[in-house]
């Protein structure tokens, strides 16, 4: 009888220390960095994302707004007639950003500059540019220039950026005779 009551405890102690040991387990830290790494990735990973996605939104349209400038202007460079055409210019320029509709402004812009200084003075004729263009290698050019701007709003608001940016473009060309 006493083997078998010392068998019992030691059997009985056996299912204590293992229960012991599954206690010690879960003490150790051996999935605190998965932990910390899911809480980190919250905390800053989301707001990384989303800034992406809003800046990577603005770059988008700005360039789709510079492309509408250069695409009005195309149109009117290609002669006299074309560059004053507005109506032509503007239906070009919002052609080529559909997606912003009308909430984006095309303005085109006839001027004339002397060859020799393209940079400096601009002429709103061809008889005042004519005029000015003094000597043998000198003469008038026509330019046609397109500024689209449009107001955005970006599809999601950061605490910190303002709601609405204001993008621009602008394209300047030579028209062709």
């Amino acid at each position: 009888m006493k083997g078998t009551i010392i068998k019992r405890f030691c059997i009985l102690a056996g299912r204590v220390s293992a229960g012991f040991r599954r206690v010690r387990f879960l003490r150790e830290d051996r999935g605190d960095a998965m932990v910390e790494m899911a809480l980190c990735i919250s905390l800053l990973g989301m707001p990384l994302l989303v800034g992406t996605v809003e800046m990577g939104s603005l770059f988008y349209t700005s360039i789709e707004v510079s492309n509408a400038a250069h695409a009005g202007a195309m149109y009117g460079m290609i002669s006299s007639t074309f560059a004053a055409n507005s109506s032509g210019i503007i239906t070009a320029a919002q052609s080529e950003a559909s997606d912003l509709g009308s909430g984006m402004t095309v303005t085109p812009t006839v001027y004339y500059a002397c060859s020799g200084s393209i940079g400096g003075m601009q002429y709103s004729t061809q008889s005042a540019a004519s005029s000015a263009c003094t000597g043998s290698s000198n003469h008038s050019l026509e330019f046609i220039q397109v500024i689209t701007t449009a107001s955005i709003k970006p599809p999601i608001h950061c605490p910190g950026l303002p709601t609405t940016f204001s993008l621009v473009g602008t394209s300047v060309m030579e028209v062709e005779e």
